[in-house]
C-alpha cells in the first residue's frame, strides 16, 4: 500500500492507474455538473433562468453563452456558500488560487497532466469566488483587485510554462508559446485601454474560456493517452494539445480584436473620409494583389515561352507590369483616389521597395530554422508584411488624398 502511494506521488503509474487518476475526479465532477445541469434545466422550464447580476454585467461570449454562465454560477452556489460562511477573506482565496495555479504548472512540467489540470480548474473556480465575496462583504478595494489581477497572470503563465517545459523538445512548444503570448496580451490590452479611459471587454477567449478549455483538456488528456498509447513514456497528450492550440489561436484573435478596437477608439478621425469599411478595403486590396500577381505570372510565361526573353528580364518586366496593374486597381477601385498620379506613384514605389526588402529579410530570418519549411516561412513573412506595412501604408500614405483633392471632386447631386 505504501509503495503504491509513493509510486502515485512520483508519477510512476501503470496505464490503468493513469486512467483512474484522471477518470476518478472526472467522474465525480461530471456526476455533479451533469446532474446539476439536468436539475437546472428543469428549474428553468418552470421558473425561468435564474438571473445572476454579475453575469449579466459581464455579458457572454460566442464560446460560453449566457445560459451556461448562469448555470455555472448556480451550480457552484453550494461551494460558494461554504466558503463565504467560513469567513475566509477574499485575499486569502486569491492567494490560494495563486498557489493552486502555480502548482498546476509544476505538475504538468513533471508530466502529471491529470493533477495539473484539476489544480488549474480549482484555481479558476476560486478566482471566480474571491471577487464576489469581496463585493458582497463590501471589502472590495483597489489593492485586492490588483492582487487578484496579478495572481491571475501568474496562474496562466505557470500552467503554460509547465506545458512549455514538458513539450520543450517537440513542435508543440511553438503553440504553447503562442498561447502564452495571447493570454498575456488579452488582459494587457484591456488594462491599457482602461488606463486611457477606454473600456474594452470584448472577445471570444476571455479568462473563463481559457480556464475551461485549457484546464479540461489537460485534466482529461491522460485518459485518452492511456487508452490509445499506454506504453509511451512521454505521451503527447493530444487532448491537451488540441485545447492548448485552440486557446493559442483564439486568445491571439481576441487580443488583436481588442487592440484594433482600442486603436480605433483612440485614433483621431482621418483627414479624408473613408469611402469603404476596413473589411472592404482588405478584400479589394487583396483582390488587386491577386490579379496583379496573375498578370505578372502570365506576362512572364508569355515573354519567356513566346517572345524568348530571358527569365531574368521577363521577371523584371513582369514585376513592373504587376506593379502598374496593382496600382491602377487600387487607385480606381479599392481607394477611389482622385489625387495627383505622380506623387502617388512615388509613394507607391517607396512602399513596394521597402516591402520587397522586408519580405526578403523575413524569409532569410525564418530559413535560419531548418525545421520550418521555406514555403511556410514565405507565407508568414508575406502575411506579416502585408498587414503591418503594405495595407496600412497604401490606405494612409499612398492613396490618402490631401484635402485639396477632395475639393476638386464634383458634389453628388
Amino acid at each position: 500500500m505504501f509503495d503504491t502511494l509513493v509510486s502515485w506521488i512520483q508519477g510512476d503509474l501503470s496505464p490503468s492507474a493513469r486512467i483512474w487518476t484522471a477518470l476518478a475526479p472526472a467522474m465525480l465532477a461530471s456526476a455533479y455538473f451533469i446532474g446539476g445541469l439536468l436539475v437546472f434545466s428543469i428549474r428553468c422550464l418552470f421558473k425561468g433562468v435564474p438571473q445572476d447580476e454579475e453575469t449579466l454585467k459581464r455579458g457572454s461570449t460566442v464560446l460560453v453563452g449566457m445560459f451556461l454562465r448562469h448555470y455555472f454560477f448556480w451550480i457552484i452556489q453550494p461551494l460558494w456558500a461554504v466558503v463565504y460562511r467560513s469567513g475566509l477573506p477574499a485575499n486569502a482565496l486569491s492567494m490560494l488560487s495563486g498557489l493552486l495555479g502555480v502548482s498546476s504548472g509544476v505538475a504538468v512540467a513533471a508530466g502529471r497532466f491529470a493533477l495539473g489540470g484539476w489544480l488549474f480548474l480549482a484555481a479558476g473556480i476560486l478566482d471566480v469566488m474571491d471577487g464576489r465575496i469581496a463585493r458582497l462583504r463590501k471589502e472590495a478595494n483597489p489593492a485586492g483587485a490588483a492582487l487578484d489581477s496579478v495572481l491571475d497572470r501568474y496562474v496562466d503563465s505557470a500552467m503554460l510554462m509547465g506545458l512549455a517545459w514538458y513539450y520543450r523538445d517537440t513542435w508543440v512548444l511553438l503553440p504553447v508559446l503562442m498561447a502564452l503570448l495571447g493570454t498575456s496580451l488579452v488582459p494587457y490590452v484591456r488594462a491599457r485601454g482602461e488606463g486611457l479611459g477606454i473600456n474594452i471587454r470584448g472577445g471570444a477567449m476571455q479568462r473563463l474560456e481559457r480556464v475551461l478549455f485549457l484546464g479540461a483538456g489537460v485534466a482529461l488528456s491522460p485518459i485518452f493517452e492511456a487508452i490509445w498509447f499506454p506504453e509511451q513514456k512521454h505521451p503527447i497528450h493530444w487532448l491537451a494539445v488540441i485545447g492548448m492550440v485552440f486557446v493559442a489561436v483564439m486568445s491571439n484573435v481576441t487580443a488583436l480584436s481588442r487592440f484594433r478596437t482600442l486603436v480605433n477608439a483612440l485614433a483621431p478621425p482621418p483627414a479624408t473620409p473613408r469611402k469603404r469599411s476596413g473589411l472592404s478595403l482588405f478584400g479589394f486590396n487583396a483582390a488587386a494583389g491577386a490579379i496583379a500577381t496573375a498578370v505578372d505570372f502570365g506576362a512572364v510565361l508569355g515573354m519567356v515561352e513566346g517572345l524568348k526573353f530571358s527569365p531574368v528580364a521577363a521577371t523584371a518586366l513582369g514585376c513592373v507590369l504587376g506593379g502598374v496593374v496593382n496600382y491602377t486597381l487600387n487607385r480606381l477601385i479599392t481607394f477611389r483616389s482622385r489625387g495627383a498620379v505622380a506623387p502617388q506613384v512615388a509613394r507607391y514605389t517607396l512602399v513596394s521597395a521597402t516591402s520587397a526588402m522586408l519580405n526578403a529579410g523575413g524569409v532569410a530570418l525564418l530559413t535560419l530554422h531548418p525545421q520550418l519549411a521555406y514555403t511556410l516561412g514565405w507565407w508568414l513573412a508575406r502575411g506579416a508584411v502585408y498587414f503591418a506595412w503594405n495595407l496600412p501604408l497604401q490606405r494612409d500614405y499612398v492613396f490618402n488624398d490631401p484635402p485639396e483633392a477632395l475639393m476638386e471632386r464634383p458634389h453628388a447631386a
